[in-house]
């Protein structure tokens, strides 16, 4: 039943500020009553769905939610007091909620009488949203920085072209990338030498739905013409070079996955600043020799101090290679 609400769960929105959560209702012997799943914020959570669904029948159901029901009254009421009211025995979640403004759901149901087990699956509920609780639990979004390189570490060729270094299948998986992303972030120089549309768009050239927030980071003034500054997507101008900052500013507004697209010196301020939790590349079968290097200077003079990461995923793409790899817990 949780791998059921779990699934569901998989349904809702990557990006959007609050978390997928799938719950299931079962009856006395085990037959499903009811489902649903939470469609972003605004909109029912997963035990009102279910709940509306089931009607009278949920009384003397078990519950199977993924995420602890809340105990807070935000857009929609607690879902905690939707549970007992509905007249719900028996609730079985994943996750705690680390939401210190929503967690408690739990223990109000426990105290109303209510049957309540814990912990069932929580890794794998915890890794369906895996950004969100990053960010309730750090204060900060969570960063994956994106670089496509050469199989000798270059960005672009020595004249500054750099497309396209990957091939048609490992760009549109970018573009897949990004628009599980709450915002997707370059500096100014990236901005005024490649001149980046930065939308997550199909093969085809349509606009995936849910389009992240465009950052540019930097002091310098972006063109009026410049094509981040069109109107498909919002687009935010932080005049920073500071990472924190930056960060500090999509967090407040609820945005918990950013995408670091570049260039080479914002790269290497973020991992400068040890904000980059997660690493992409796409590494092309292409030699240049001489060029833009894919980060600047880390500050690393020996072997012995080489930042090396933990391959989470390796993956061929067309010709070129997807490698995922996880930066937390090496420095």
């Amino acid at each position: 039943m949780m791998r059921r609400a779990l699934a569901l769960a998989a349904h809702g929105p990557r990006a959007n500020p609050n978390p997928r959560v799938g719950c299931v209702l079962a009856d006395a012997g085990g037959a499903v009553v009811a489902a649903g799943w939470h469609r972003g914020a605004g909109t029912p959570h997963a035990e009102a769905d279910a709940l509306a669904a089931a009607g009278e029948r949920a009384a003397g159901c078990t519950a199977y939610v993924t995420l602890e029901p809340c105990n807070h009254s935000g857009r929609t009421e607690p879902c905690a007091k939707a549970l007992y009211a509905a007249g719900v025995a028996r609730v079985v979640y994943a996750q705690t909620d680390p939401n210190r403004a929503a967690a408690g759901g739990a223990k109000w149901l426990r105290r109303k009488g209510v049957e309540v087990v814990g912990g069932l699956l929580a890794d794998e509920a915890q890794a369906l949203n895996r950004t969100w609780t990053h960010l309730v639990t750090t204060g900060r979004p969570w960063v994956t920085w994106k670089l496509a390189t050469t199989l000798d570490g270059r960005s672009a060729a020595a004249d500054g072209s750099s497309q396209w270094i990957t091939g048609e299948a490992a760009r549109a998986d970018v573009h897949e990338q990004r628009s599980r992303c709450g915002a997707v972030l370059v500096g100014t120089g990236t901005a005024l030498l490649d001149d980046p549309q930065l939308t997550a768009r199909r093969p085809d050239g349509s606009l995936y739905p849910e389009q992240p927030i465009r950052v540019v980071m930097g002091e310098r003034d972006l063109p009026a013409g410049a094509r981040v500054l069109d109107g498909a997507a919002t687009t935010w101008q932080l005049r920073t070079r500071d990472p924190k900052d930056v960060l500090s500013a999509l967090a407040d507004a609820e945005v918990h996955h950013v995408w670091l697209e570049g260039g080479p010196t914002v790269a290497a301020a973020f991992m400068a600043a040890d904000l980059v939790d997660e690493l992409v590349a796409y590494v092309a079968p292409v030699l240049l020799g001489r060029g833009r290097p894919s980060v600047s200077d880390l500050g690393i003079t020996s072997i012995d101090h080489a930042l090396r990461l933990k391959p989470t995923d390796i993956t061929l793409i067309g010709d070129d290679v997807r490698i995922t790899a996880s930066l937390k817990g090496l420095r």
